[in-house]
């Protein structure tokens, strides 16, 4: 074993964390010593727009969480009790919940075996009257098919919204990710490629859309009302704070150079894993960039693996790794289990998301793939 491979056992591999540089830590002191009082939304404004110009959308709201995002967005649209949404059954919570607090019933649908993502064929076979909309989520920064999904959405005049929450850097057709359907959404947690701690943004080209939403991020203020203190709906309180948007101005500004790091650590697991016929990793096709967010390995089935064995393992040598995403159905929230979504309930079990941190060493990405290919 070479020394810098010794001295990387000797401590914890993350499976991620943020790069923050100088450039955030002069940009959230500025916010923290400056940005009170009549600019106290100086960095917020400057984040927004920083995002809309680097999505080519018009416009942006930046957003507590993507969770809030999505809740407004789809409050926004109306969507209510009796109401049905489309979404695939491979995702977290965080995509059905605003669903469900609005009333409304998730309808799990199965994903497709190579990107993870919702399959197109399950969405139009799922399509009831009672469909108001269709959430397509770019799993660990791999592409939906939106070419099919927005020709659906077309044919039954269903807005597509964009679960773009770990799509950062991910192109379809030369679209970023979040800036093809009705609206995108767009989280900033500590984990993702891109962080302002804990954040989101809401985006969209609807004009309307966007006044409605605006409004439901103020309590119910509508933009230019000259009386003040004066709500006209029930809204939500879903603001990122300007110390917050201090941070991501300064992601931003990083954001191509975080996006190659991602898609660097990606190729090397995948030249790594691959070659063995057994390993398949976050698909990259003729017409699609991917952001790369999570490296995440599926094993062939003839392995027959026991994934609880790898967590094990991985966690005696100081590695971490998480889970593939479990279905949904298959929680007790949501009723019965939909075992016909035969992929999204086969692939966690033979999968496992990879270390990806911006300033992973080369010794460390080895340690992590020699692991694997001596477990498998």
């Amino acid at each position: 074993m070479q020394r810098s491979e010794r001295r990387v056992v000797n401590k914890k591999i993350f499976y991620t964390k943020p790069s923050i540089t100088e450039l955030e830590i002069k940009y959230a002191t500025d916010a923290a010593t400056n940005g009170w009082g009549e600019n106290c939304y100086d960095y917020i404004i400057r984040f927004e727009n920083a995002f809309r110009e680097h999505l080519d959308v018009k416009y942006a709201i930046a957003t507590s969480s993507c969770t809030g995002a999505l809740h407004m967005g789809l409050a926004a649209l109306g969507i209510g009790p009796g109401d049905e949404v489309v979404l695939a059954d491979t995702n977290w919570i965080a995509t059905a919940a605003p669903i469900v607090h609005l009333g409304a019933k998730p309808v799990f649908v199965d994903i497709l075996s190579d990107t993870w993502c919702i399959d197109p064929k399950r969405v139009e076979e799922a399509i009831t009257p009672n469909t108001k909309a269709i959430i397509v989520t770019h799993l660990y920064g791999n592409l939906c098919e939106m070419t099919q999904l927005m020709s659906i959405g077309e044919k039954y005049n269903i807005p597509i919204i964009e679960d773009a929450a770990e799509a950062i850097g991910s192109t379809y057709h030369g679209q970023r990710a979040g800036s093809m359907g009705k609206f995108g959404t767009f989280s900033f947690h500590g984990s993702k490629t891109i962080t302002t701690g804990e954040g989101g943004m809401f985006v969209t080209n609807d004009s309307g859309l966007f006044e409605k939403v605006l409004t439901l991020s103020n309590h119910g203020r509508r933009r230019g009302q000259a009386k003040q203190f004066w709500a006209e709906d029930i809204g939500f309180k879903y603001k990122i704070s300007n110390l917050q948007a201090a941070i991501g101005c300064a992601q931003l500004e990083r954001v191509e150079d975080l996006v190659r790091r991602k898609r660097e650590i990606l190729d090397f697991y995948k030249i790594k894993l691959e070659k063995s016929g057994f390993v398949a990793l976050n698909p990259v096709q003729k017409y699609t960039q991917i952001g790369a967010w999570m490296p995440t390995a599926v094993f062939h089935h003839s392995l027959n693996i026991n994934i609880e064995r790898f967590f094990r393992v991985f966690k005696s040598k100081g590695i971490d790794a998480r889970p593939f995403f479990h279905p949904l159905s298959s929680t007790k929230i949501f009723g019965l289990p939909r075992f016909e979504n035969l992929i999204a309930y086969d692939i966690p079990r033979r999968s496992i998301n990879l270390p990806s941190y911006h300033d992973i060493q080369d010794a460390e990405l080895n340690l992590v793939s020699d692991l694997i290919s001596n477990l498998l």
